[in-house]
């Protein structure tokens, strides 16, 4: 058994043991301290206390600005493509414009508007190439919307011509342009353009000689004319064989043409729009071209106009002649039922053309824009019949029974020799000649034509009926081959009533 003081003892010693466990737990409280005397932990005590009141009293910052607007894109000035330029400078700038500053000094009015027409048709020239420099190619039904308003301007130069066919001092020149105007038509083939060229100076070489020959002592400036309207179909031919020597060249990356824009009057040296940007449409065509464009309907043109009635008469109703108004119809008259408009030319089915014998006869049918057509030896048993051809011309080798023209539009026919018959029906602006004989040209419901006859048929009989503007001409006698004297053949007859007869005569106009 122990004693009572070995108990306090063991007491004692437990009490020491905890006080030591008590004072290392106060020294690991205080280790983050233990380095700083007492008055510096005070001092970072209040500072902290402070910095937090602090923070929490200021308001938060305000949101960063947003950031600078890009810098704007380098807009390049766009340029003239390389194929354009060429065609300004070697024809446009080098030849049309002294050719056409000649002419407004030279010719009278009539001559200066023909060629006003010719120039616009090489700027409606120029208005493809830059499109061609900025499009794919198109369909031909697209294409040959693309050519309207050029075909347009190709007829407004006939059209000057034929409307001062009297002015025989002038007609050579009128017929040199309306010749050679046709030119243009390049940008449709797919092959040989340059030649195409070629072989259109060569049909203008009749009536630019005959400019040369009638002013050779008396006006040198004709010779000037005659040169520089050929020295402008040279050179549209030298642009051609060094820009597009085997057809009008398209943009293989370029835009759709339906998307093409072309470049306005204020900027017309911009280039196409680059390949991947869709431009706007193209506005629709007005001007010269439109007016044009409704005069070639004919009598369609009128289709849109409604029959006055008889109520809005002013020379039937003397009180409409006392105001300047008249009142809108009412009634029957505006209850009519509207004209129905003619089907667009656009839509009209096109018919393949045709180029074949069939046993003695040869058929050519539909053909346009067609230089030269040959038929090689035809015999005297078989006929050549043409029919819906349109600026084409046809040679016949040989000696045939028969040649038939009907419904051709400016469709010329160099034969040597017919047996029966020469017939032309329904073919406006036709051209005929004959290097060897035929005894009958018959000539019916066509306007405008041209009849050129050899010295071995000055025999020929020529009938016309319901015709106007035809001409003949007949060689003269002295000259040399391939000098004609054209003369008119009669439009006017005077009929007279004798002895319950009617008497008809030919009234000539003698100048």
């Amino acid at each position: 058994m122990s004693s009572p003081n070995q108990g306090l003892y063991s007491l004692a010693t437990i009490i020491k043991r905890l006080e030591a466990v008590v004072s290392r737990f106060e020294d690991i409280e205080g280790t983050s301290l233990r380095w700083a005397p007492h008055s510096e932990r005070q001092s970072i005590s209040t500072v902290t206390s402070f910095t937090e009141t602090q923070l929490a009293a200021t308001p938060p910052p305000p949101p960063p600005p947003p950031p600078p607007p890009p810098a704007p894109a380098i807009v390049v000035q766009p340029v003239t493509p390389p194929s354009v330029q060429a065609f300004d400078m070697i024809v446009i700038d080098a030849k049309l414009k002294p050719f056409v500053e000649l002419t407004k000094a030279l010719a009278p009015q009539f001559l200066i508007d023909q060629v006003n027409f010719f120039a616009q048709e090489l700027d409606a020239l120029r208005g493809i190439l830059l499109m061609a420099a900025a499009c794919k190619k198109p369909d031909q039904q697209a294409f040959g919307e693309l050519l309207n308003p050029l075909q347009v301007l190709i007829e407004a130069v006939t059209r000057a011509k034929e409307a001062n066919r009297k002015e025989r001092a002038w007609f050579n020149h009128l017929s040199v342009v309306a010749e050679g105007a046709v030119c243009v038509g390049w940008v449709t083939l797919d092959s040989k353009p340059g030649q195409y060229v070629n072989e259109i100076k060569e049909s203008t070489a009749f009536y630019s000689n005959r400019v040369l020959k009638d002013f050779k002592d008396k006006d040198a400036r004709h010779t000037e004319w005659v040169s520089a309207f050929l020295d402008t179909v040279d050179e549209m031919k030298r642009y051609i064989m060094e820009t597009h020597p085997t057809g009008l060249v398209w943009n293989a990356n370029g835009v759709p043409v339906s998307k093409y824009k072309a470049p306005s009057s204020s900027d017309d040296t911009s280039p196409p729009p680059p390949a991947g940007v869709p431009p706007a449409p193209a506005p629709a065509s007005g001007g010269v071209a439109a007016v044009f464009a409704d005069l070639n309907r004919g009598e369609a043109v009128t289709q849109g106009l409604r029959k006055v009635d008889k109520s809005e008469m002013t020379h039937k109703n003397p009180s409409l002649r006392a105001g300047s108004v008249v009142p809108a119809s009412t009634g029957l008259a505006a209850a009519k039922k509207p004209v129905k408009p003619a089907k667009p030319q656009a839509l009209m089915g096109k018919k393949p053309p045709k180029f074949a014998q069939e046993g003695n006869k040869w058929i050519i049918e539909y053909q346009e824009d067609q230089p030269a057509l040959e038929v090689t030896n035809a015999g005297i048993s078989q006929t050549v019949n043409l029919f819906g051809c349109k600026n084409t011309t046809v040679l016949i080798k040989g000696k045939v029974n028969a040649v038939t023209l009907i419904n051709c539009v400016k469709t010329s026919v160099l034969v040597e020799s017919v047996i029966s018959s020469v017939s032309i029906t329904k073919s406006p602006s036709f051209a005929l000649q004959i290097t060897g004989s035929a005894p009958t040209i018959q000539v019916d419901s066509t306007d405008s034509g041209q009849i050129y006859l050899s010295k071995a048929c000055l025999g020929v009989e020529i009938t016309t009926a319901k015709c106007s503007a035809i001409n003949v001409s007949l060689p003269v006698e002295g000259e040399e081959e391939g000098v004609f004297q054209e003369q008119a053949v009669p439009e006017m007859l005077k009929t007279m009533v004798k002895d319950g007869k009617l008497i008809t005569t030919v009234v000539e106009h003698v100048v």
